[in-house]
């Protein structure tokens, strides 16, 4: 049936079969959700063993803080989406635990030497539905711990109570919606947290040690489950930027190995982190980063949408990469292969480096040629004036140099260092000058490399817990902080900014928040 009813008027229009009908539906919602529920539960349990085995194992201290922050994140992530499946009661609240399930340690207060900052929450209005004044007559009081850099403060919530002495009634502003709800930090301090970690490539514990100097002790674990939120917080943004960057006509693609702890095993693995992006061209700039524990081609295959079930969907654009095998069974798909001049620049670089070829040395001049003409057209943004420039000032050079190529190689042994360097170009030499009939086409995949740059320099901060799951939402939080970032907005600003309108904006209205269309919310 096209829509929940839930009205008993609506449930009596109903004929017996259609009510049938309806309770069978709801029956086979409530089996798929009982059985993700108990599969989450299941992998709860297997990272809480896992965490505590890995005490036994023989990682340094600086691997098994690593790992324990990310099970600890990893539990919290389980934790939301299972409170997410459980049913709700009509004011979509989940029902309420028993007692010893309520058991939880007192909030310690916050420090009283920290700086408060006073929030007001009053009613609309103070004049009661039965016309009578209302009467404040006490208020509730919240304190959230906030952060800007380098200084912690404290939000007051202060929630007035006001009553009509007339009919009894009391009122009361609602409890703000945050992130976190009924939580210690405000959106500043997780923002602060995720982009530490995850910009900045700061681990927890050093954090930790930041976070002591400027006033305030938070523990890693603590940090670690307000990660594992935000990363269920920001799951729909990334969702949505894969979206659009699916319709997108030209990608850039590449991944770069990251080590990933393997609990059970004592030691680290190769996972891989893939990167796709926009071009330089495309108005949506936007980049999104997915985890994979291998290098395998059926990891590209998932994100471009492909299935074998389906053939005729999937992502059928331009794809702008190198060599690596992992793309190769895409292009019979319908997917068109735009080479990469760096990759090919590079392999005369190296030889020219190593060796001083004078071959090499030619061929680097051709390169700068090309890319010659790539830096002149930079101010060019139409793509039809962009092929004509590339086809009149790049395409002479180009046929030139595939000349000179192919007699070139004719003089050089089978298997040297120079013939491995000419075949490479004359191997993809069609998907390499693609770029100079196609105003969309960059000529190399430095925009993506460029990307993946800084995320490669500081991997050696963000071992994963041998989970697919952390490496995920790191990749999910990398996503959005990133693509804020070369849209030239403040990571901490943006995310900041974000959290706070999260929990009250409608899923319909996602796309306002996405980093290529954000505005900062007006105070």
């Amino acid at each position: 049936m096209s829509a929940m009813l839930t009205a008993r008027e609506e449930l009596d229009c109903l004929t017996e079969s259609e009510i049938r009908e309806f309770a069978a539906s709801l029956l086979n919602e409530l089996r798929f959700k009982q059985a993700l529920i108990d599969k989450l539960t299941h992998e709860m349990a297997v990272i809480k063993r896992l965490k505590f085995a890995a005490k036994a194992e023989r990682f340094n201290a600086e691997q098994r803080s690593l790992l324990e922050d990310d099970s600890d994140a990893d539990l919290q992530e389980l934790a939301e989406q299972i409170e997410a499946l459980q049913p709700k009661d009509e004011e979509g609240e989940p029902p309420a635990k028993k007692p010893a399930e309520t058991r939880t340690p007192k909030r310690q207060a916050l420090p009283p030497e920290l700086a408060r900052r006073e929030i007001r929450h009053e009613p609309a209005s103070t004049t009661c539905g039965c016309g009578c004044a209302l009467k404040r007559i006490g208020e509730d009081v919240s304190e959230k711990l906030d952060y800007t850099p380098g200084e912690f403060s404290v939000e007051r919530h202060i929630r007035g109570k006001w009553v009509c002495n007339q009919c009894e009634t009391l009122i009361q502003a609602p409890v703000p919606a945050h992130v976190i709800d009924k939580g210690l930090p405000t959106a500043g301090l997780i923002a602060q947290v995720g982009v530490a970690k995850h910009i900045d490539h700061m681990p927890l514990y050093r954090l930790e040690s930041v976070f002591a100097r400027s006033g305030y002790a938070l523990s890693r674990s603590t940090m670690a489950e307000w990660l594992g939120t935000l990363g269920v917080r920001l799951k729909p943004l990334v969702d949505a930027m894969r979206a659009h960057l699916l319709s997108r006509p030209v990608l850039h693609a590449d991944e770069t190995p990251v080590s990933m702890l393997a609990p059970g095993e004592g030691k680290t693995h190769r996972a891989y982190l893939w990167s796709y992006c926009s071009t330089v061209y495309d108005p949506v700039a936007a980049v999104v980063f997915d985890f994979a524990d291998s290098r395998a081609g059926k990891n590209a295959s998932r994100f471009l949408g492909f299935d074998t079930e389906r053939p005729d969907e999937g992502w059928r654009g331009k794809l702008v990469c190198d060599d690596f095998s992992g793309y190769k069974h895409l292009f019979p798909l319908g997917v068109i292969e735009g080479g990469c001049l760096a990759h090919a620049r590079r392999k005369f670089f190296d030889l020219w480096a190593g060796h001083k070829s004078v071959i090499a040395e030619q061929a680097l001049k051709a390169f700068g040629a090309l890319y010659k003409v790539e830096e002149d057209l930079a101010g060019i943004t139409d793509t039809e004036a962009r092929r004509r420039w590339r086809q009149e000032h790049a395409r002479p050079v180009a046929d030139a140099f595939h000349r000179w190529l192919i007699s070139e190689r004719l003089k050089v042994p089978n298997g040297s260092a120079t013939a491995k360097a000419i075949d490479y170009s004359l191997k993809r030499w069609t998907a390499l000058t693609r770029y100079i009939d196609d105003g969309d086409l960059p000529a190399d995949n430095n925009r993506v490399e460029n990307l993946i740059r800084p995320i490669a320099l500081g991997r050696a901060n963000w071992l994963f817990a041998g989970s697919l799951r952390a490496g995920q939402r790191a990749a999910a939080i990398m996503s959005v902080l990133h693509t804020a970032r070369i849209n030239g907005h403040d990571p901490y600003a943006y995310l900041k900014d974000v959290l706070e309108r999260l929990p009250t904006l409608p899923a319909s209205r996602i796309d306002e928040l996405l980093p290529y269309n954000w505005q900062p919310a007006s105070r």
